[in-house]
């Protein structure tokens, strides 16, 4: 590699992994089905209450597992990355089915997958209903690990979804890089390392370790912040800090995010990757966030879980944390 690629500054979108792109296919796909656009999860008016249903994978990941051969944990991440989208918009999580696709069949990583499937139920108190797995040699190489989530909310349980100026925003740590950004994380590591290679920073054995930490469950939060009078919450997944945008038109100032972890030091580092380019692809240290109108109301949701007032909404837009614009 030659000192002029080093000095490159990495990108999403020349990892592999245009936003924008995507961004318009996405509208390209409500557009033709008639969806609705920036919700959480998928509402269906039952009655009494909605049952609501999300939907996700865990992505490029995947290839970090595979180059281990470990699969261990991706199920954490299936389940974690569908329970926390359900819990952003104030539905409990009941049920949840799972969807491997592979190029053959292997009893060994077919358990590990299960085996993280189960544990991520039960950390997220859902059943596991039923799944399938699909063997597709022409279409997958590989194996690939998605799934779809239910739950259920009375109709005056969900949140509002929508911040207003003068709220406080209470926010909880991340585990790690969770399951977005996986694309340039893996090209910035794999630069010039190995993902069997020791992990610089320590913590981890390995860079692929550090890179498979599991997405942290955020179910235990849903009835503190009913209790709190939360109005809205955001998941911080791709699209990084700008997910606070969700919440409406506002300007979200970030005072006291949580430190980001030793990973995300080191993408950076290996990929040369700029600030803004880090705080709108990775959660940076912080994996999920709520509007609490009340001060003292944010404050008690924040000192009886383990979460902590970080910042507030302000009239305008974007979002401003460590010293950038968003």
């Amino acid at each position: 590699m030659t000192t002029e690629d080093s000095e490159k500054e990495l990108t999403y979108a020349e990892s592999g992994v245009d936003i924008a792109a995507s961004e318009a296919a996405t509208a390209a796909l409500i557009g033709a089905v008639g969806e609705s656009d920036g919700d959480y999860a998928g509402l269906l008016d039952i009655g009494d209450r909605y049952l609501a249903l999300a939907t996700d994978g865990v992505g490029t990941k995947l290839l970090v597992a595979e180059a281990l051969e470990d699969y261990s944990t991706i199920g954490i991440d299936c389940i974690a990355m569908n329970v926390n989208d359900l819990v952003a918009a104030g539905v409990r999580p009941v049920a949840f089915v799972d969807y491997l696709a592979v190029e053959e069949p292997d009893e060994g990583f077919a358990q590990q997958v299960g085996e993280g499937l189960a544990f991520g139920a039960d950390q997220s108190d859902i059943e596991l209903v039923g799944g399938e797995t699909a063997v597709m040699p022409d279409v997958i190489k590989g194996l690939d690990l998605a799934g779809a989530c239910a739950g259920l909310a009375a109709k005056d349980a969900l949140f509002d979804g929508t911040a207003e100026p003068g709220d406080m925003l209470v926010g909880w740590a991340s585990s790690g890089i969770h399951s977005n950004g996986l694309t340039l994380a893996r090209t910035a590591a794999t630069q010039t390392h190995d993902y069997t290679d020791p992990f610089p920073y320590g913590g981890y054995e390995t860079i692929g370790e550090a890179l498979l930490e599991p997405t942290r469950i955020y179910t235990h939060l849903l009835d503190p912040m009913r209790e709190a009078g939360v109005r809205g919450a955001a998941h911080i997944t791709g699209g990084g800090w700008t997910n606070l945008e969700r919440l409406g038109t506002n300007r979200y100032v970030i005072q006291e995010p949580y430190d980001a972890q030793a990973v995300f030091e080191f993408i950076q580092a290996e990929g040369n990757v700029s600030d803004s380019e880090m705080h709108t692809t990775f959660n940076m240290g912080t994996g999920f966030v709520a509007a609490v109108a009340d001060e003292s109301a944010a404050q008690s949701l924040a000192d009886t879980t383990d979460g902590r007032v970080i910042g507030r909404v302000e009239d305008g837009d974007g979002v401003a944390v460590r010293g950038l614009e968003l």
